[in-house]
């Protein structure tokens, strides 16, 4: 039996950070573009990236994007790339300013939530980012659970 598809929010989705949303409590969001090389774009238009544990953060005035996996481009042996170097997310002066307030005002976190690619550019959607208890965890868990019960008892009453 084959494997089942990857699971992707929505159909220009590369990569997903689906993890975030159930460490992080995602307050505001944000749409940057990446400096990329021309591996990483060819590899990124296969479907192969990883955001499980990568986050942003803004160093010297810039956004940078660390511990993202692109592998390596198959046909480009000898000029390949790192795959977890860090990139350079491109956003507002005044963006990134707002984010460095909220960042140290209340404690938060920035945390890239999914890769895409708008037209030609590949983009990185940011979040602002607060962590969850393990309370809340069980909480959210509980809710999306009685979520489907209800759904499953709408669609069995219709059957019949």
């Amino acid at each position: 039996m084959a494997k089942p598809a990857k699971k992707k929010v929505a159909p220009g989705d590369v990569a997903t950070n689906r993890t975030a949303g159930h460490r992080y409590e995602l307050l505001d969001r944000l749409e940057c573009g990446m400096v990329l090389l021309g591996t990483e774009v060819k590899a990124l238009r296969d479907g192969s990236a990883q955001l499980k544990d990568s986050y942003a953060r803004v160093e010297n005035g810039e956004l940078w994007l660390h511990n993202a996996h692109i592998p390596p481009y198959g046909p480009a042996a000898r000029d390949n790339h790192e795959p977890e170097r860090p990139r350079k997310l491109l956003a507002n002066r005044r963006e990134i300013q707002r984010l460095v307030e909220k960042q140290h005002e209340k404690g938060l976190t920035i945390v890239p939530t999914r890769l895409y690619f708008k037209g030609p550019h590949a983009k990185c959607e940011i979040a602002l980012a607060r962590g969850k208890d393990r309370f809340d965890k069980r909480q959210a868990l509980k809710e999306k659970d009685s979520q489907r019960e209800m759904q499953r008892a709408v669609r069995d009453a219709e059957r019949y």
